[in-house]
């Protein structure tokens, strides 16, 4: 009996260890991770209740020290949703285009993807395709997770494509932030080429720019 508690014991410990190590390189760990692993998802009972990991969410946890930042959202949802695409009102805030905080994760997947059911996640999901998807799409890393984002020039075309979602408005004010920012115009051009908005652009960015 004792040598039966010796040996769960010490593989009780191997497994905080591995479990914290993953939480370490992965920055945000979900329970999905520990299922691939092999290691008992009680394991993370465990380690909450001693105070070495701590429940972010349903599903997804981190190390108490864990450096969370402005964009912990953006993490969060691409730990969930790897293929996810954050774009619009989320992308402008990323990329400093805008003030507003917006209350939903706008992400954008592909549109023979099924759509993404995460119930206890504010998002608001659209549909790229062909090249307005694999154009101008950057990898940035938020909490040791990789999250992809349009680019700057790419998130101001999209609102003017997405003009009907997001109102014109927005499309107009984050087009004088790009300028303000002394952005690329050859960039802005080709990204409203690829989404097919030049004409509905035009005369904006012949205005402000």
């Amino acid at each position: 009996m004792d040598n039966n508690r010796r040996k769960g014991t010490s593989k009780g410990r191997a497994h905080n260890q591995r479990v914290c190590s993953m939480a370490r390189e992965k920055g945000i760990l979900r329970t999905k991770d520990l299922t691939e692993a092999g290691i008992p998802r009680v394991v993370l009972t465990r380690l909450c209740r001693s105070g070495d990991l701590i429940r972010l969410n349903r599903g997804l946890y981190c190390l108490p020290d864990a450096d969370i930042t402005e964009n912990h959202t953006l993490a969060e949802v691409s730990r969930r949703i790897p293929q996810a695409i954050v774009c619009l009102l989320s992308a402008l805030r990323f990329h400093g285009l805008t003030t507003q905080a917006p209350a939903q994760v706008w992400i954008a997947v592909d549109v023979k993807d099924r759509k993404p059911r995460v119930k206890d996640m504010a998002l608001r999901i659209v549909r790229f395709s062909g090249k307005a998807k694999s154009h101008g799409i950057e990898k940035h890393v938020i909490e040791n997770v990789a999250v992809h984002v349009t680019s700057a020039a790419k998130t101001v075309a999209d609102c003017f494509k997405y003009r009907n979602k997001i109102g014109l408005s927005v499309a107009i004010e984050a087009l004088r932030d790009y300028r303000r920012e002394r952005r690329s115009r050859d960039e802005l051009w080709h990204a409203a080429r690829v989404c097919r908005v030049v004409s509905v652009m035009r005369p904006y960015m012949e205005a402000i720019m």
